[in-house]
């Protein structure tokens, strides 16, 4: 199964401010606590993961094969990508590319003359670019969002 996103939806270049409470401290997975006390200040997603708007692009995923064993590096399917496309690719980010007119979304591994993408689901196999194919760097994903339910 590859993966498939869907068409890239622009960011809001003046977007409308929606400041919204920022706890103040860490919300515990254990024992609850009243952390509505602990608000202490008021933030906009936006300003917060949009850092050049011009050049600032949402898209869906589809498929598993940035579903990790670990965690923190895991998109699962539906996550809304956050996609900055004035950033420079380097090793290790995580891509948006073109490859024979697909989008994919994968990690980027550059090292010498060695260029891949690379799944982080381990079922999927890397894809090694040749000299022969094209490769273009979309964007770079500064963020994810997961919707729990």
């Amino acid at each position: 199964m590859s993966l498939h996103l869907h068409p890239p939806i622009p960011a809001a270049l003046e977007p409308q401010l929606l400041l919204l409470p920022l706890m103040g401290v860490s919300v515990s997975a254990g024992f609850p606590s009243p952390a509505e006390d602990w608000a202490e200040e008021r933030v906009d997603l936006n300003l917060r993961y949009v850092q050049h708007a011009e050049a600032t692009f949402y898209f869906t995923v589809s498929g598993d094969s940035m579903v990790s064993p670990i965690a923190e590096r895991s998109i699962p399917d539906s996550a809304t990508l956050i996609i900055d496309r004035a950033l420079s690719a380097k090793h290790d980010d995580i891509v948006v590319a073109v490859i024979d007119s697909d989008f994919t979304v994968k990690r980027l591994y550059c090292r010498g003359k060695r260029l891949a993408l690379i799944a982080e689901n381990p079922a999927y196999p890397p894809i090694v670019i040749g000299d022969e194919q094209e490769l273009s760097i979309w964007g770079v994903v500064t963020a994810w969002i997961v919707r729990p339910r």
